[in-house]
């Protein structure tokens, strides 16, 4: 997140700023922890910054949410789906992520396609994960049997027992709705158990992390719900951000979300060439905005602030590792 929002402000800056103004970044660090997460919020908000992007994980964002809004501060989260975060009417409050509810309908209407009668859904009891793992199950039910519906503790090492009691349930197919860590020790497991049945993660097992933790023979086939990663897109936006970096830093991005933060900039910088410096006026506009050109790919907003438009792709695992975005069907 750091790096792509760098780079843009950086390419802004360079090309003499927006209207003549140069954009200060200044970056705090939240480690991923609401408590951090409140301090770093704190630090901003004593810094006089006008706008703040991110983050990643939705209890992690809730943590700053009241803080940035007590301090008259726009705040665009970027990996934060749990549908609550835009359900409490924050007026400066955004995301460019879709909400769980738009990702539980798609995860389920790909479920649904894959014909499995018997469904597992696995979650991690977190903001994120439960909060999808119950939107697929709503909008399943009835049409398959959802013969397994639990979490697991995150983090752990050895997740045998769960899979072992997930197995005796006879599922056809296993829908995991937590983080990549836990989805590639999964995986491995399973192999390891030589038990076989298809898996598929949520828009959180995006992450190249997932194959070097699996192993690639025992990530093939594995398949998972995601906004597009730019290489999977031909706007110009996408394939002009891709060249500067890897020209930067000599690779592509790894992760969906750190890009989503690239989007929140570049809205950002949409309000402040449409003359809105101040937190009140850029929430207005962005509020209007409609098919902005994003990294991502077009980009809006409504009146609660989530962002709008058909976004979610599933992708799968190939031999070599490699995330293969499937074609719409």
């Amino acid at each position: 997140m750091k790096n792509i929002v760098e780079l843009l402000v950086n390419k802004t800056n360079k090309a003499g700023g927006v209207n003549g103004m140069q954009i200060d970044l200044v970056v705090e660090d939240d480690a991923g922890d609401p408590r951090s997460a409140a301090l770093a919020a704190q630090k901003l908000a004593s810094a006089g910054v006008k706008a703040v992007i991110g983050t990643y994980g939705s209890a992690v964002t809730e943590a700053t949410q009241n803080i940035y809004d007590e301090a008259g501060i726009l705040q665009i989260g970027t990996g934060s789906t749990s549908i609550r975060l835009t359900e409490k009417n924050l007026p400066l409050f955004f995301r460019t992520c879709p909400r769980d509810d738009a990702q539980g309908k798609f995860a389920a209407e790909a479920v649904l396609k894959t014909g499995a009668k018997k469904l597992a859904i696995l979650h991690d009891n977190s903001s994120y994960a439960k909060g999808l793992a119950d939107e697929i199950k709503s909008y399943v039910n009835g049409k398959v049997e959802v013969v397994f519906f639990d979490a697991l503790t995150p983090g752990e090492r050895d997740y045998t027992a769960t899979l072992t009691k997930i197995k005796a349930t006879g599922p056809e197919f296993i829908f995991f709705t937590g983080y990549y860590p836990e989805a590639g020790m999964l995986l491995r497991q399973m192999k390891e158990m030589g038990w076989s049945v298809p898996m598929m993660g949520g828009d959180a097992a995006n992450h190249a992390d997932l194959v070097k933790i699996a192993g690639a023979e025992a990530a093939k086939g594995f398949s998972f719900v995601s906004p597009p990663l730019p290489q999977d897109m031909d706007a110009p936006e996408a394939k002009a951000f891709l060249a500067d970096f890897k020209a930067a830093y000599q690779s592509v991005p790894v992760s969906v979300w750190a890009v989503l933060a690239g989007d929140a900039y570049k809205a950002i910088e949409a309000a402040l060439k449409a003359g809105k410096t101040e937190p009140e006026a850029m929430a207005a506009f962005l509020k209007a905005l409609k098919n902005e050109p994003a990294l991502s790919g077009k980009m809006g907003f409504n009146a609660k602030g989530d962002r709008v438009g058909d976004f979610y792709r599933v992708y799968a695992v190939d031999e070599q590792g490699a995330f293969i975005l499937q074609p719409k069907n």
